[in-house]
């Protein structure tokens, strides 16, 4: 009788998919529909956390007292997005006051390139392990990651999960702020003479490794996800929208783009989400 129970909410859900409809409640989730928003929803808000702690040292390190503030704001946002998702996981069950207890948000890694390799058990993406040592690298990840991250959270927004895509509104909105901040101060360093070249080398490092957070072309999990609703565009597309924007801005910036090449072996099935 569960079985039977199990197969006539499963055919009510893709039914509901089918039609474009929105799940609002636990009562209509699958187990599995549970089990990978769950996943996808603990990675935003474990990158959203870990990014937010990458960027409190230059709170106090920014060039000027604007620039304080602007660190500071961006700061409180990211830590405003992963509560946001930290209290739909709790709607989800998840116990995150024990999770948060367990995990390290504040770990970063000593190596310069980790692939797509992940170093610690919670769900960031593994570009947030990496350190931002200079103004330069702090900029860079708000050219890259922010506009990665846009990328990604597209299709959040636009999701099956009804309460993730109300969130994911307005934290969509203060992304696009973050970026641009990246953008305005970009187009600054780029035009200077003196800054020029240390901003390419920021970008060359950071690039590649934003290139590696969408995860595989074809992935088996990313096709689950667009099968639910929780994704609607293979991995490899959504990296290619990504490098499209980036060159056209590094056009316009006259920088010039690094190179990246896919680790196939290596490379996760695990799109992130954003932050």
């Amino acid at each position: 009788m569960a079985t039977e129970s199990a197969r006539v909410k499963e055919e009510k859900l893709a039914e509901k998919l089918a039609k474009g409809g929105k799940v609002e409640t636990l009562e209509e989730m699958t187990d599995e529909y549970r089990e990978h928003l769950t996943h996808l929803m603990m990675m935003q808000a474990d990158s959203e956390l870990a990014g937010a702690f990458g960027y409190v040292p230059w709170i106090a390190k920014s060039p000027d007292i604007k620039e304080t503030l602007q660190v500071a704001q961006i700061v409180k946002d990211e830590v405003r997005h992963a509560r946001v998702m930290y209290r739909l996981l709790e709607g989800m069950g998840v116990d995150v006051d024990e999770y948060y207890k367990k995990h390290n948000f504040n770990l970063r890694v000593e190596s310069s390139d980790i692939g797509t390799e992940r170093v610690a058990d919670d769900k960031r993406v593994n570009i947030f392990y990496y350190p931002i040592e200079t103004w330069y690298d702090f900029i860079m990840f708000n050219f890259c990651m922010d506009r990665g991250a846009g990328h990604q959270l597209e299709d959040s927004l636009h999701c099956s999960y009804k309460p993730w895509c109300d969130a994911m509104d307005g934290i969509f909105k203060e992304e696009a702020m973050h970026m641009a901040h990246g953008d305005q101060w970009t187009k600054k360093l780029s035009e200077n003479a003196k800054t020029h070249g240390e901003l390419q080398t920021a970008l060359d490092k950071w690039y590649p490794r934003t290139m590696n957070i969408f995860g595989r072309a074809n992935s088996p999990k990313n096709k689950i996800y667009r099968k639910l609703g929780l994704k609607s565009r293979d991995n490899d597309e959504v990296r290619q929208a990504f490098a499209k924007e980036v060159a056209q801005k590094c056009s316009e910036f006259g920088l010039g783009v690094p190179k990246w090449t896919p680790e196939e072996k290596k490379m996760t099935e695990e799109p992130f989400i954003p932050g």
